[in-house]
């Protein structure tokens, strides 16, 4: 019979998140295991565009989150990984279609620069200076100098292997099957299709499947996928030279709808391709191909920039985000069973939250009192009434 292995923490999940986790718990001396059912970033990190986005955010929890990671990211990209993950500043530009919709975009903006956002007022006519290729007709935009895009897939191997040379191990292809408590209820590890590791604290950085593990301690955790198709185009010259979407993006990604939405966000990629994004729907794991929602990506992305008209779209990928009902991340400690500790549900965002949620689980880990009030992030602040309502509305 296989021995089995001890350590200080199982993070669950090599994603993006998992891979944070796994960087900062590493980093502060501790050991760790990495567990995934199938290999570094093979889930939603894998279809990702990479966004590490403050524009999109409101004030509030995950703004501050995104301010702490824009930070984070910064200092990643310049001590160690930089051009080897695709890390680009490229700022990002937010567009209106009307003066009604400017109006919204620039109170908006008002309001994040408080929390130190920065953001300036684009005329209409001084559009084409940040992007020559952009439609005419405009009323304006704001840009945001601190958005920014990785490599997601690249970010995620290379964070693993910072954290494997702290001692970080990682066993991928291997699917946990129990979380092994003990007679009183604390966590003492996992069992997985390989055998037992013993751990007095789990991390569960599972990304859509958060809520399947949650259920392995006998907790409820209402994370729901939301699926979500990318264009990818031939590889271009400098076309899109920021990320560049419409104003109404930010309505789509705050939506409770579980009905199809989509709205113009194009960017170019260090390697060449452009990527066209974004649409969201609730549709459970289908992985079925729309042809109608590529069609009407394809689309706005032309309406927003014509040149693209005569571009070839190259591949199509999908792609499920972790949904939470209240669209905040669980992060934090689970008082329902010690020694759990839940990184999950950053819906469209857990590449650009990575940074600031790994430093946060491994501060919490090694004793620390975390940096950040998760409060707000707590996992049990869903109530029963509420998920009953979420799984009706599905």
């Amino acid at each position: 019979m296989a021995r089995n292995l001890v350590c200080d923490v199982v993070i669950i999940g090599a994603g993006m998140v998992g891979a944070a986790c796994a960087y900062y718990a590493a980093r502060a001396g501790l050991d760790v295991i990495v567990v995934d059912r199938a290999s570094v970033a093979g889930g939603t990190t894998g279809a990702g565009e990479g966004n590490l986005l403050v524009s999109d955010k409101p004030p509030g929890p995950e703004l501050g989150l995104a301010l702490l990671s824009e930070r984070l990211w910064r200092e990643l990209a310049a001590e160690q990984f930089g051009a080897a993950i695709e890390y680009e500043p490229k700022g990002g530009l937010v567009v209106a279609q009307d003066e009604k919709s400017l109006d919204a975009l620039n109170a908006f903006a008002d309001g994040q620069s408080r929390y130190g956002v920065h953001a300036t007022t684009v005329a209409a006519d001084s559009l084409s200076d940040l992007e020559p290729h952009l439609a005419s007709g405009l009323a304006g935009g704001v840009f945001y100098p601190q958005d920014a895009q990785v490599q997601p897939a690249l970010a995620a191997a290379h964070l693993i292997r910072a954290a494997a040379g702290s001692g970080a191990k990682l066993r991928s292809a291997e699917t946990v099957t129990q979380l092994l408590r003990t007679p009183s209820g604390a966590m003492r590890g996992v069992r997985t299709s390989r055998g037992e590791i013993h751990a007095p604290a789990v991390v569960n950085a599972a990304g859509v499947w958060g809520g399947e593990v949650a259920a392995l301690a006998a907790v409820a955790l209402p994370v729901l996928p939301r699926r979500g198709f990318i264009l990818v185009t031939e590889p271009l010259p400098r076309l899109v030279r920021h990320k560049v979407y419409a104003a109404d993006y930010v309505a789509d990604v705050a939506s409770d709808s579980a009905a199809l939405q989509t709205s113009p966000v194009v960017e170019g990629t260090a390697s060449g391709p452009v990527l066209i994004g974004a649409s969201r729907e609730r549709v459970g794991f289908d992985r079925a191909v729309s042809l109608p929602v590529l069609r009407r990506l394809a689309a706005q992305a032309i309406d927003l920039f014509p040149v693209l008209a005569t571009v070839n779209a190259m591949r199509a990928y999908v792609g499920f985000r972790p949904y939470l009902p209240d669209h905040l991340p669980a992060i934090g400690p689970d008082p329902r069973v010690p020694g759990l500790v839940h990184a999950c549900g950053h819906e469209g965002a857990g590449i650009g939250l990575a940074p600031a949620t790994g430093r946060l689980v491994a501060q919490l880990l090694a004793g620390a009192v975390p940096e950040f009030d998760l409060t707000p992030l707590r996992p049990d602040r869903f109530t029963a009434a509420s998920m009953r309502a979420e799984a009706e509305a599905c």
